[in-house]
């Protein structure tokens, strides 16, 4: 297999992980809006979701559960920043011209 294949089937899967990563987080942010009283969707509406309140703890529930379900999103947008880190660097060193 050419070098060139390679990067491209290694960037095809990097991308489907990250995509699958960021929808878990997404669901957790979810599941945090849903338990905290300032960042519930009052509106019948769909809305985006808060990930950035989440992040930064802005008007998440207090209750252990709900900062455990923090930390677990929070540790999957850290995995993200890390994988594409990680994709930098191979982009850097062995990226598709070789």
């Amino acid at each position: 297999m050419a070098a060139g294949t390679a990067f491209y089937i290694f960037a095809g899967v990097w991308g489907l992980a990250m995509v699958a990563v960021l929808i878990s987080a997404i669901r957790l942010c979810y599941r945090v809006e849903e338990r905290s009283d300032a960042l519930r969707n009052r509106t019948g509406l769909p809305m985006r979701a808060q990930w950035l309140q989440v992040i930064a703890n802005a008007g998440v529930a207090r209750d252990a559960e709900t900062q455990a379900l923090r930390r677990r999103a929070n540790l999957r947008f850290l995995v993200i920043l890390a994988g594409f880190a990680l994709f930098g660097l191979v982009l850097l060193f062995a990226g598709p011209g070789g």
